[in-house]
């Protein structure tokens, strides 16, 4: 099964403003916690998908340690 939770991705103003700038990392990683803090429901939904089996990440960045879906994996993570 493929479900794309477009829903939970970082905001587009949090995007631009990170610009995959490695410097603004770890201030980005706070910001998107805080952005997935704020939507619990969506959250939720991409939780009980990793709980029911595997789910890979996928990115379009270049940056294979600093980028949205890492933040996001680790974020789920702690969750549980």
């Amino acid at each position: 099964m493929f479900v794309w939770a477009k829903d939970i991705a970082p905001s587009t103003d949090l995007r631009k403003w990170y610009d995959h700038d490695p410097a603004k990392w770890p201030e980005f990683q706070k910001r998107y916690a805080k952005e997935l803090a704020a939507n619990a429901e969506e959250v939720g939904r991409l939780r009980a998908h990793c709980k029911a089996g595997v789910v890979t990440f996928i990115f379009a960045a270049k940056d294979e340690e600093r980028n949205s879906a890492v933040v996001l994996k680790t974020y789920i993570e702690n969750l549980a």
